[in-house]
């Protein structure tokens, strides 16, 4: 059995999948948060997973103590690089780009094949990708997350409420705390359709912990949908079709 871990800023992801099941179809998934991350071994089988596949982006601390409670030696950490799956890595220096964000794309390729796809991943961060017909990575955007948005302005501007992840509110805003809201959301919802436009994409996947409060507000005339744990996805779909570089990320 293959274990798979997204390890975010926030959050750590997860996944098991017999060996051959395609990318998403999984046994069992879950997530802790960093604070919770010593109830991850209870949540594995004690027998039967034979390799770990692990995107990291939350730094080498998280990187040791993932290591360490591995329930299997065979640990592949996933890194970013040129070309991988049939997708090519665009990017200036393809080594730095972050390796969720192309486990994503690698994703968005294997659920839009064939299609100019645009991948948004709503979390501590947005990170909001392109993807080619042809399969070529072309590089994005990235800006701050929904809930990091909202609480930046309530940290640094005066007499301004800190105001948690919301439904939009209808029309304008007639308060404040709405109005932080909407603001937040539209420029999240904002920066995703300018991607579509530029891209001219044919598909937009949404995903990440604040995508049920951005995909509503979205106007695609392309459409949209919201795919969870996406990274996962990606990592799944590299399986059996390339040999992973095994580095730390």
């Amino acid at each position: 059995m293959l274990l798979l871990i997204d390890a975010g800023n926030t959050r750590i992801k997860w996944a098991l999948a017999d060996e051959g099941a395609a990318p998403g179809a999984w046994v069992a998934s879950g997530a802790v948060t960093h604070a919770e991350l010593n109830h991850l071994p209870a949540a594995w089988p004690k027998q039967g997973i034979t390799r770990a596949l692990v995107s990291n982006v939350a730094g080498s601390k998280l990187h040791d103590q993932l290591r360490l409670m591995m329930p299997t030696a065979d640990v592949t950490w996933f890194a970013s690089k040129a070309q991988l799956a049939g997708l090519r890595n665009a990017y200036r220096n393809p080594s730095q780009l972050g390796c969720d964000r192309f486990a994503a794309a690698l994703g968005a390729r294997a659920l839009a094949p064939g299609q100019a796809v645009i991948v948004a991943t709503c979390g501590t961060a947005t990170t909001i990708d392109a993807v080619s017909a042809d399969g070529v990575f072309l590089g994005g955007m990235i800006l701050p997350g929904l809930g990091l948005m909202a609480s930046s302005l309530a940290h640094n501007t005066a007499q301004l409420p800190e105001v948690a992840p919301g439904l939009l509110p209808a029309g304008f805003a007639d308060n404040t705390a709405d109005a932080i809201l909407s603001g937040c959301l539209s420029a999240q919802a904002g920066a995703i359709e300018r991607a579509c436009a530029l891209h001219g994409a044919s598909a937009c996947i949404v995903s990440g912990g604040a995508a049920q409060y951005i995909a509503p507000v979205l106007r695609l005339s392309i459409g949209h949908r919201i795919v969870d744990n996406i990274v996962l996805i990606g990592l799944h779909s590299t399986v059996t079709s390339s040999p992973l570089q095994d580095s730390p990320c």
